[in-house]
């Protein structure tokens, strides 16, 4: 699950925005009151979308002030179409900038980039394995264990599968795995089935009874076991 805590006085937005990133795992906590926004301990989000007209502060004093104290990514999420109000966001701690209106896949695909570039959902995954799960992943060796018996994979197929292992139990959306598997060249998500498909074989599933790795229809896959 990502975290992110959204500041944002636009209700109707908020809302629209956070029940279509739920769909991947994605929870929203978010705040009209910028002031709420910046008390809400930030250190425990991952992430932070900020809208620039707040009520009773400018939305660029918020980003100066929290990328000054906590080390979080900061997405800015505005209708302002000034591109001094850009380049100032950029320059004093935002990571992004996302004029509005924007389709939320967009926002989604930004939020995954930089959870990935700020290490907060892939970093090394530990050496211990999922809870209740057969699977082990040593990151270290590069390698993964089904009840402690060591597969044969490609760089893909291990990308793919220690992430369903870290998110053990959770739906991923068919982007959320793309996004995460840097082997796929294959960004449109094409060659996805295929590798799910190699991965099944080598750990004996079957995609009719799966006892591992089940389809999740209209969203994509989760591992389970």
């Amino acid at each position: 699950m990502i975290n992110v805590l959204m500041i944002e006085d636009d209700i109707e937005f908020a809302q629209v925005l956070s029940e279509y990133l739920a769909r991947y795992n994605i929870k929203i906590t978010n705040y009209e009151d910028p002031y709420l926004g910046l008390s809400a301990g930030i250190k425990n989000y991952d992430l932070l979308i900020l809208d620039l007209t707040l009520p009773g502060i400018d939305g660029l004093d918020v980003c100066r002030e929290v990328a000054s104290k906590y080390d979080i990514p900061i997405i800015i999420s505005s209708a302002r179409s000034d591109l001094s109000d850009k380049i100032i966001g950029l320059q004093i701690g935002a990571d992004d900038y996302l004029p509005k209106p924007y389709d939320p896949k967009e926002m989604y695909a930004r939020i995954v980039s930089l959870i990935r570039r700020y290490k907060k959902v892939t970093a090394e995954v530990e050496e211990s394995p999922a809870e209740d799960s057969k699977f082990r992943v040593d990151d270290k060796r590069h390698q993964i264990f089904l009840e402690d018996k060591p597969l044969t994979l490609t760089p893909a197929e291990y990308e793919i599968l220690s992430y369903l292992i870290q998110q053990h139990g959770f739906s991923l959306s068919r982007e959320q795995l793309v996004y995460n598997c840097r082997s796929i060249k294959d960004k449109g998500g094409k060659s996805l089935d295929v590798i799910i498909g190699r991965i099944r074989t080598k750990i004996g599933d079957s995609s009719k009874i799966p006892k591992y790795i089940h389809s999740v229809r209209g969203i994509g896959y989760k591992l389970l076991g």
